[in-house]
């Protein structure tokens, strides 16, 4: 029975998560915001089951396998919306503009994540360090198209900065254009999100009980396991998108999904729930995760862009990630 309500509560909130997207979408689009906007809205209601089964697992005293379920799912996106999808489409092609515009804050968030589980940092400023950074961002990203060029900043910036962002959004244009919404969508959204809740909640409930009665560590269960089952719809997507030659359109929506997971996920649930010095298992999960998301930027601007090598490199990396937790 447990194993029939871990495969029903994966099934529930995937499948809850996907209706909660699409819904999103069309308020986004009757709302007429923009894109980077509606892009950064999707990729929070596609990262729903992780947080909830994240925050399901944190606020139940189980906190290695919490952590381990947001930096667990941001290593695997990492590999899978990056790396698979250059390995199967052979190459996305990235302009550096784009690499580093998303890529300084996506690696500041991660920095702060590491931060804050290893406690260098206290939770408190730790997020707020990391809003500091992200929050600008999202204003930036919301901007029309004059008002970025009008921002108080030397010229140059403004303009590389606006060259940046309409960069992003050409793409993002392209990949999400969903038909205009309507007042049934918002309550759809709701119903769906409450799915979500309870389906995680009910996951994660079941692998920590199978986790316990098989013998295999918390950091396992949530950083190995429920990482990848509840980041799958983001990898189908991202693969779906490489391969149309969104490759802007795909490095935004792992970069954000991670940003997202670290903040909502583990952050926030730091600072209210005053949470102390990580474990050791999760110490290697948030140094993982900041050091690949390291090397998979460093790739990307190198060859402006991801071929199979470096997408299998990443891969690979991901490989040894799992093996590691598993050996601890």
């Amino acid at each position: 029975m447990t194993v029939v309500l871990f495969i029903a509560g994966a099934l529930g909130s995937l499948a809850a998560s996907v209706v909660l997207v699409t819904r999103l979408e069309r308020l986004g689009k009757r709302l007429a915001a923009p894109e980077a906007v509606l892009g950064l809205a999707t990729a929070l209601a596609a990262d729903s089951p992780e947080i909830s089964a994240a925050l399901a697992a944190i606020t139940h005293g189980q906190r290695d396998l919490g952590v381990g379920v947001v930096l667990g799912s941001n290593v695997f996106n990492l590999a899978m919306l990056l790396g698979l999808s250059a390995v199967i489409a052979g190459r996305i092609a990235l302009h550096r503009k784009v690499v580093i515009f998303e890529g300084l804050v996506a690696l500041w968030v991660a920095v702060m994540a590491v931060a804050a589980v290893a406690r260098i940092i206290p939770p408190g400023p730790s997020l707020a360090l990391t809003l500091v950074v992200f929050v600008p961002y999202l204003v930036l990203s919301a901007l029309p198209p004059a008002r970025r060029l009008r921002l108080p900043l030397p010229a140059p910036w403004r303009a590389w900065l606006a060259s940046a962002v309409d960069e992003q959004e050409l793409e993002l244009l392209a990949a999400i254009d969903p038909p205009r919404g309507r007042w049934t969508d918002a309550v759809t959204s709701l119903a769906a999100l409450a799915v979500v809740v309870a389906a995680s909640t009910a996951m994660e409930r079941s692998a920590a009980t199978l986790g316990v009665r098989w013998g295999v560590s918390a950091i396992v269960v949530g950083g190995v396991v429920l990482a990848a089952v509840t980041s799958l719809p983001n990898a189908v997507a991202a693969v779906y998108l490489a391969s149309r030659g969104r490759a802007s359109a795909t490095l935004s929506e792992a970069l954000n999904s991670n940003a997202l997971n670290a903040i909502v996920g583990l952050m926030i649930p730091a600072v209210v729930l005053h949470v102390s010095r990580g474990s050791a298992s999760e110490l290697v999960a948030a140094g993982w995760y900041a050091a690949l998301t390291v090397l998979t930027l460093a790739l990307a601007y190198a060859a402006r862009g991801l071929g199979r090598r470096s997408g299998a490199l990443i891969i690979a990396a991901y490989v040894v990630f799992v093996v590691v937790l598993v050996l601890l």
